[in-house]
């Protein structure tokens, strides 16, 4: 990898040398050299790369049309063909530097904006034809581009009337609900209510657009390129790249608050308990940030206007360093804040546990231990790592002397991949965990060397369709190892590639005018299961399925572009002495005549089977009677499968006495953990999977 590394860094100074020889405005050098640094090292050091060729480039140029106008709003297919010159020589542009073909693509899109941008405004002056009745098409997977302008102002008028008619009916039903103290308004005064909603809509959309900078657009057009080989590969501006350590970690350095962007202001949408700016008490949900000001500046920057990532790197910063915001208070009063930066740790995606009181009669008690994501905080050596916290959650359980132990990974997006490891390590004596290959060398077996076996009992892990990555892992390697009985969606998500981050700016020495160019996220290695095979594409299937509301629909990696395909090489050997669950079949069995009989989940199945038919019905009507009947007997429908997660279903659940200080430490925190035990009680997978356990149990 050394070797290739260097390989890299000559054609990227090879890509520099002639970059600077580019007399061209508008910072081109560095566009010139950010794509051939990216295709560089894709180039080299992805698992699968491409011939950047002919057929690469009119994939890019159908793949980047989908992504620049999916809805098929904005270009026309006239639009399309004065771009088509270019459809087979993006390759030849991308390597040497050349935006061409995108610079096109920006001019015609911000053509269309102010185009299209006209037709709102001027349809949204004057009522629509509500009595006639007709359909509009919103997958835009199912229509072609229009034909021409005219076409395309067609496709507006109806859009436009959808949304109207859409407010209307809402209003309307609002209306409805009114005591009789109360006049209501006339048609007219909804109509024209409906259709200012709508005016104000599409403004601050095009708004939104029209505020993205050139980089912006940029990064749309590299992430083209990336997709095109595999959809896990990306480029990162480096705003980009600092939220995804943050998601990595849960831990940033800041205010400690989540803000986004409502017409040109900046709003506090909440405030992270134990933050800076919750200790403080001074800065309030809903206030509107006017200014910014650092400690070694004079006058604060107003951004009004200002996209939401500027607005956070202007308040992000080092711990210890303060920043001053001028803010609107709900009341009208402009108040200046000033806040000292810290480290914000962002808890509610770190593992956490509960006791789950046996069947009534029993005297069972069962650990369940939540894990929201495989994160991992490289960059603090006293940073939060969830294998360490996972066998933390376990010591405290053990000592509560419970009779199995449940591991949610639903939801579960994956993570660091030496977590998963040592996390797996943790229920089986040492022996191999995965096996990863790069595309040019054998498989490398990750093995647990600690033959510490901390849990020995009953284990249960829940997946659904969003379980992914780390998640596989771990799920797999229980499954092969028959250490644990899998639960949940018919299929996991189904990746199974391992990505690698490539800074770009260390690979250039010097250019420092150039910097920051941003992080490659590329796909080095492709993940096995000790068995040989791989989740990639297929995923892992659960010992038992649960029905779900997408229990019919294609969902993860199978529903994706460009997906890599399924593969597997040689078993490994792997044994354990732990614990065998040896009795899958009767399991399954008891399970699924309990699903049978639950009036729950098979309302659930059936509501599935609705998810399903909507899914493929994506032309609507527009005429306001129809749909209004439209959305009465949807409504209707949906209303058959509604409460089916209301009911209380599992009584006995309680937090460990050990956490409850922290708990009850502060108000919001409490909320929180109140919120989280409510829907645990609602949990009707939860409530089976404890079935499941207890049927382990006793036939241990």
């Amino acid at each position: 990898m050394k070797y290739r590394g260097q390989i890299f860094f000559s054609v990227l100074l090879l890509a520099l040398l002639a970059a600077a020889y580019y007399p061209q405005p508008n910072n081109a050098e560095k566009e010139a050299v950010l794509m051939q640094a990216v295709l560089s090292g894709f180039g080299q050091l992805h698992y699968q790369p491409k011939d950047i060729n002919d057929d690469f480039s009119s994939q890019i140029f159908d793949f980047y049309l989908d992504q620049v106008d999916g809805g098929r709003r904005f270009l026309t297919q006239e639009d399309i063909a004065k771009l088509e010159g270019y459809r087979t020589s993006i390759d030849d542009q991308a390597q040497a530097g050349q935006f061409e073909f995108f610079d096109a693509s920006v001019q015609m899109l911000e053509a269309a904006l102010d185009k299209t941008q006209g037709y709102y405004r001027e349809m949204l002056e004057t009522p629509f034809d509500y009595d006639t009745n007709e359909f509009i098409e919103l997958d835009g997977d199912k229509k072609p581009f229009a034909q021409h302008d005219d076409e395309l102002k067609e496709y507006w008028r109806k859009y436009l009337k959808y949304e109207t008619v859409e407010r209307i009916v809402n209003k309307t039903k609002e209306e409805e609900k009114k005591g009789e103290e109360e006049a209501p308004k006339s048609f007219e005064e909804i109509e024209q209510e409906s259709r200012k909603e709508v005016l104000e809509f599409l403004d601050d959309w095009y708004g939104r657009m029209r505020k993205l900078k050139r980089e912006d657009r940029l990064s749309v057009y590299l992430n083209t390129f990336t997709h095109i080989f595999d959809p896990h590969s990306e480029y990162y501006q480096p705003i980009d790249k600092e939220n995804f350590n943050i998601r990595f970690s849960g831990r940033l350095e800041g205010i400690g608050a989540t803000l986004r962007t409502e017409d040109d202001y900046t709003k506090v949408v909440s405030i992270v308990v134990g933050g800076p700016a919750w200790k403080q008490k001074e800065l309030d949900e809903n206030d509107v940030i006017l200014k910014v000001k650092q400690e070694d500046e004079d006058e604060p920057k107003d951004i009004a206007g200002m996209v939401i990532n500027d607005v956070v790197q202007l308040i992000r910063g080092d711990k210890g360093t303060k920043v001053t915001l001028t803010v609107k208070k709900i009341d009208g009063s402009v108040k200046d804040i000033t806040i000292t930066r810290d480290v914000v740790v962002l808890e509610e995606q770190f593992a956490k546990s509960l006791i789950l009181e046996g069947e009534e009669g029993s005297e069972e008690r069962i650990g369940y231990i939540l894990l929201p994501s495989f994160y991992a905080d490289f960059q603090n050596k006293n940073g939060r790592f969830c294998s360490t916290d996972v066998a933390a959650e376990i010591e405290k359980l053990k000592a509560k002397n419970v009779d199995g132990i449940i591991l949610d990974l639903r939801y579960n997006g994956g993570g660091s991949l030496r977590d998963v490891v040592k996390m797996t390590g943790l229920f089986i004596e040492k022996g191999p965990i995965v096996q990863v290959k790069s595309r040019i060398s054998d498989p490398e077996v990750l093995k647990d060397s600690d033959s510490r076996v901390q849990y020995d009992g009953p284990l249960v892990v829940m997946v659904n369709s969003y379980s992914a990555s780390a998640s596989e892992i771990l799920a797999a390697a229980l499954q092969d190892y028959g250490r644990a009985v899998i639960v949940g969606s018919p299929s996991t998500f189904g990746k199974g590639t391992v990505q690698r981050f490539i800074d770009l700016d260390r690979t250039i020495r010097g250019f420092n005018e150039l910097k920051p160019l941003g992080e490659i996220k590329l796909t080095t290695q492709k993940f096995y299961r000790v068995n040989g095979g791989s989740t990639q594409l297929k995923g892992v299937t659960p010992d038992i399925i649960l029905p779900d509301n997408f229990f019919y629909i294609k969902t993860g990696e199978r529903d994706r572009e460009y997906a890599m395909e399924w593969t597997e090489i040689d078993p490994v050997e792997y044994d354990q002495d732990v614990l065998q669950v040896d009795n899958i079949s009767k399991l399954r069995r008891r399970s699924e005549k309990r699903i049978e009989e639950n009036a729950a989940f098979q309302k659930i199945l059936a509501n599935a089977k609705r998810v399903e038919q909507q899914r493929e019905e994506s032309a609507y009507p527009i005429g306001l009677e129809a749909y209004r009947e439209m959305r009465e007997k949807r409504q209707e429908q949906a209303d058959e499968f509604d409460g089916v997660m209301d009911q209380v279903v599992l009584e006995n659940i309680s937090n460990l006495e050990e956490d409850l200080p922290g708990i009850e430490a502060d108000e919001s925190k409490k909320a929180r953990n109140d919120e989280w035990l409510e829907s645990v009680s609602k949990d009707i997978y939860i409530k089976e999977t404890l079935a499941i356990m207890h049927d382990m149990i006793k036939e241990k």
